[in-house]
């Protein structure tokens, strides 16, 4: 019998343009936020299915269902790290308890700082998003985004912001903070969708 195809014939390993890291490198945009537990507060506003607002204290958040997903992770600034463990709370998790309205068609992730990312609702529903509180069996540094940050695997990881606070259902598509300073709407790796001088009709809001 035959052996079965590696991963690498299944599929290339890498998008187009990046290069494997073997380490975590440290990347984010202003300083380390100080955690305070009994201060800190996940909030899901915006369009929800009930019209009102949901939160959660952190201990009511980490002891939702706990999901552990294999996914690599692609940076813009090139490099990639491949079959990482990442543990926490899948994004369909909280949507199920504090559910969209109908209408609803993108979602604004906000963390620390009024940083902003959108997404699209599709894609914050994929089976494989997950606000994550573990790496390979161990807590985030606060450097990495201890206590929540969201990894979209299918995604340019700045579309999953550290130190997350809490989503805004959308009803209409606006850009965040990268992405009203020059980088693409959607961010898809495997296109290479980085900047968005890049976009195509569709990609964004008025496009």
């Amino acid at each position: 019998m035959g052996q079965p195809e590696s991963r690498e014939a299944q599929q290339p390993q890498l998008p187009p343009g990046q290069r494997l890291q073997r380490g975590w490198p440290v990347t984010h945009y202003g300083p380390v936020p100080r955690f305070r537990s009994d201060r800190w507060e996940f909030r899901v506003f915006g369009a929800t299915a009930e019209q009102g607002k949901h939160t959660w204290t952190h201990d009511e958040f980490t002891a939702l269902p706990y999901t552990t997903v294999v996914a690599d992770l692609h940076c813009v600034t090139k490099f990639s790290m491949l079959d990482a463990e990442w543990g926490g709370v899948l994004a369909r998790t909280v949507a199920e308890a504090a559910p969209p309205a109908g209408h609803v068609t993108h979602v604004m992730v906000w963390a620390e700082y009024g940083f902003s990312s959108n997404l699209r609702l599709s894609d914050f529903l994929d089976e494989r998003t997950v606000f994550a509180t573990h790496k390979d069996g161990e807590l985030l540094t606060a450097e990495h985004g201890f206590p929540l940050r969201l990894i979209v695997p299918h995604l340019y990881a700045w579309k999953g912001p550290k130190w997350v606070r809490g989503i805004e259902y959308m009803t209409a598509d606006r850009r965040g903070f990268w992405e009203e300073r020059g980088y693409h709407n959607v961010g898809d790796p495997w296109r290479e969708q980085r900047y968005s001088y890049q976009e195509e009709p569709g990609d964004g809001p008025g496009l």
